[in-house]
């Protein structure tokens, strides 16, 4: 389960030691922790890591399959967490060490900063490949956050991106080796740590009105 730490001033929240997919118990304590760190003094910032090969596979297509009564309510509060991370009137940078697909990338995309590792782990959205239409928000997310062309391309063609074709394409800020992805993480959170939370969260809120309005919207949606 996702846990939370602090160095100095930076948060580290953990994703978890598996596959770190999206279900209403892993959804709920990812924002309840996300929460705590807007509620902390300032200075503060957030990095987002994991443990393992996977940084996050994205939605828990098993608990889905099996609750599918409960489907159309769940997408709406992955949506939610999406704006919550999006918004977070704090620095963030994931931090993304492993694997990092579909819902996952969509998580790490909506961080401020992303920095990833260049030997080891794709960085994928495969929705066209697993037959699964981006809802509105998920799509409006992706295209806030990545230039037209990349966006394009990895939404139409499910592409995996190693680390430094990730960097290259602007889908992430750096690519760096296995031992230093963490530290390169804490390092530029760190130095955003002094940022007014207020003002920074203004400037997120209006940087990104539209999609965040989207993300927000509580209505249960068809999904799949």
């Amino acid at each position: 389960m996702p846990s939370l730490d602090r160095d100095g001033d930076v948060y580290l929240l953990n994703l978890g030691d598996d596959e770190n997919r999206f279900n209403p118990e892993w959804v709920g304590a990812v924002s309840a922790l996300l929460d705590e760190v807007a509620a902390a003094p300032e200075p503060r910032a957030l990095v987002t890591t994991a443990t393992g090969k996977i940084w996050s596979n994205g939605l828990d297509l098993e608990w889905m399959g099996a609750n599918t009564g409960e489907v159309p309510a769940f997408v709406p509060r992955v949506h939610a967490l999406f704006g919550q991370m999006l918004g977070l009137p704090v620095p963030t940078v994931a931090a993304i060490g492993g694997h990092c697909f579909a819902a996952g990338a969509m998580l790490a995309m909506a961080h401020d900063f992303r920095v990833m590792r260049a030997d080891r782990g794709y960085f994928c959205l495969p929705e066209v490949d697993i037959h699964i239409p981006f809802t509105p928000p998920m799509a409006a997310l992706i295209q806030a956050r990545l230039s037209k062309k990349t966006a394009h391309e990895a939404m139409t063609t499910g592409r995996r991106y190693g680390g430094a074709d990730a960097a290259e394409a602007g889908i992430v800020d750096v690519a760096a080796g296995e031992d230093e992805v963490l530290a390169a993480a804490v390092e530029r959170a760190a130095g955003l740590a002094g940022k007014h939370g207020p003002t920074l969260g203004a400037i997120k809120a209006g940087m990104y009105a539209e999609t965040l309005a989207l993300l927000a919207d509580q209505a249960p949606i068809a999904f799949g």
